[in-house]
């Protein structure tokens, strides 16, 4: 599968009221898109910072869409984004949740490698991490999305509250050193988000 993500930062006072228009429009416009597999809506409530991601069943579903909700979808997020940035990826590997209860979190941690290490990154997350990860109370899915001709990729987690997610902290920075180092990536960011909304939608 493929994936679109849109980041978005601005004043915290706005993101609510947007959070809430996104959580109910945006299902309905990706949904009516052909190749449509499923989204995630995810907040930082203190800092001020809105990530949405869509996933596709090929690239051409992928690039199609964004041609037929670009203007859409800045129009939605205007009233909060001071910054937005929109980036596609290949999602390497997947474990998405079923189904997640409120109060959800997800982590995500950005990572920057040399692209002819792509295939060892997705080796490692694949048969390194994720197992381990799986092994730690309160995960709840995780997946890695890779551009490999940029050399950069993210890992996102779910876990099924905020008390997990901040419990699993330690055990995850054991395995995050375990696979960048065995996979030869760099670390650059980790960020945590409360989680709005997901939706995975499976072929019919």
């Amino acid at each position: 599968m493929y994936v679109r993500t849109t980041y978005a930062t601005g004043d915290p006072a706005k993101l609510d009221s947007v959070a809430e228009s996104l959580s109910t429009e945006a299902p309905r416009l990706l949904s009516e898109q052909p190749g449509y597999r499923g989204m995630g809506l995810f907040v930082d409530r203190e800092l001020g910072k809105l990530l949405v991601g869509s996933w596709w069943e090929d690239e051409e579903s992928r690039r199609a869409s964004d041609e037929a909700l670009r203007a859409r979808r800045a129009e939605l997020i205007a009233p909060f984004a001071q910054s937005v940035a929109t980036d596609n990826w290949e999602a390497a590997v997947v474990s998405r949740p079923e189904a997640l209860e409120p109060g959800a979190w997800f982590r995500l941690v950005r990572l920057e490698f040399e692209p002819p290490d792509a295939d060892l990154l997705v080796e490692t997350f694949r048969d390194t991490a994720l197992p381990k990860l799986r092994g730690i109370p309160g995960f709840a899915g995780g997946s890695l999305l890779i551009d490999r001709a940029k050399g950069r990729a993210t890992v996102g987690a779910f876990y099924t509250d905020r008390n997990a997610l901040a419990a699993s902290r330690g055990a995850v920075a054991a395995v995050r050193a375990e696979a960048t180092a065995k996979a030869r990536v760099i670390t650059r960011s980790i960020e945590e988000f409360e989680v709005i909304l997901t939706q995975v939608i499976r072929p019919s």
